[in-house]
């Protein structure tokens, strides 16, 4: 999942249970959507990547890099003390909220289409509560 820096769900891709998260690293990165802004051509690629140990693989940084990507992922062997917990922090606090809804806790769902459509119904439902909070 690559989230915007409050939280809010940019792009998701649905696999099956069993694959590593890491070769599914690039095809998540060619999924993002443009990014609204500034008049002008939209954005079509993150500034940078923040990500934890299990990416850290030269080849996926290369790869991260080649798209104009600035990679931010921890090395394996060096103690915490990064800072990179401060942003990863924003994705976790996601997920549990997606864990909230127990139909996606276990994916129960055969079909990849209905499983996406309960997680796109419960991303506008997290965002319902956050903006309902705000007023």
């Amino acid at each position: 999942m690559i989230t915007d820096g409050h939280g809010t769900p940019l792009a998701v891709l649905l696999t099956g249970g069993n694959r590593n998260d890491v070769t599914q690293l690039l095809p998540l990165l060619d999924a993002v959507p443009p990014v609204r802004g500034r008049i002008g051509h939209p954005r079509r690629r993150p500034d940078s990547l923040f990500a934890d140990r299990g990416y850290d693989h030269d080849v996926y940084r290369d790869q991260v890099r080649a798209r104009g990507i600035v990679p931010a992922i921890a090395r394996r062997g060096i103690m915490h003390g990064t800072g990179l917990g401060t942003y990863r922090w924003v994705v976790e606090r996601t997920i549990a909220w997606l864990h909230g809804f127990r139909r996606l806790r276990i994916r129960w769902e055969r079909r990849a289409d209905i499983h996406e459509a309960f997680l796109k119904l419960a991303c506008c439902l997290i965002t319902h509560r956050q903006l309902r909070s705000l007023c």
